[in-house]
């Protein structure tokens, strides 16, 4: 299998230096994708979790390369070791990541699912119904398990994430949401449902 990575350029290089501007293009990309994968079938969206799930067992060394980086960093800007540990990626916790993907996988799809309903006197019918948000930031520290995590989430719920996982785990978060993304491309869903704002920093995360 030829190894891609549709993450390939930083958000700078294709949305441009300014914070703002770049997020508020991201996002744009971000609602397109949504709607595209809010109509995507079961199937579908589980296709593309197993896909997931296969491509990061494959390129476990490009994690686990990533990885080092930021933990080399974090060492040399004596972050805690509590945090260290956070921030860790090994051959189990990747494992972990995949499997985690493959049970999500085999839950049933929320979306369309009917939480309560009524008929009224008149005969009319109300029922409270699941369905996609859209596009959900998550802003989190030193966990690039969580950056796996939600954009399952997301995929399975039929919604688009854009992702600030912080400059320690930049280096993983960046290989992570690459491969992320090439999964969904084989899969035939929307890549921008699942999007870093972390080339931009805290401005990112406040755009």
């Amino acid at each position: 299998m030829a190894e891609k990575n549709t993450s390939v350029l930083t958000a700078q290089e294709t949305f441009g230096e300014d914070p703002v501007v770049g997020v508020g293009l991201m996002a744009d990309d971000a609602r397109q994708a949504a709607r595209g994968l809010a109509r995507a079938p079961r199937a579908w969206k589980d296709r593309a979790l197993l896909l997931m799930a296969q491509r990061i067992e494959e390129r476990s060394d490009v994690i686990l390369e990533a990885n080092g980086k930021d933990l080399e960093r974090g060492r040399q800007n004596d972050i805690s070791p509590a945090l260290l540990d956070r921030l860790k990626l090994d051959p189990a916790r990747i494992k972990g990541l995949a499997e985690a993907l493959r049970e999500l996988a085999a839950l049933p799809d929320p979306v369309g699912t009917v939480v309560r309903g009524q008929t009224l006197a008149n005969g009319l019918r109300l029922r409270q119904i699941r369905v996609p948000i859209g596009v959900v930031g998550v802003i989190y520290e030193a966990r690039p398990n969580v950056t796996v995590d939600i954009a399952g989430i997301a995929v399975k719920s039929g919604n688009a994430a854009m992702l600030r996982g912080g400059s320690a785990a930049l280096e993983s978060n960046r290989a992570l949401v690459g491969i992320l993304r090439d999964a969904l491309a084989d899969a035939k869903l929307p890549v921008d449902c699942v999007q870093t704002v972390d080339d931009y920093g805290r401005d990112g995360a406040n755009a």
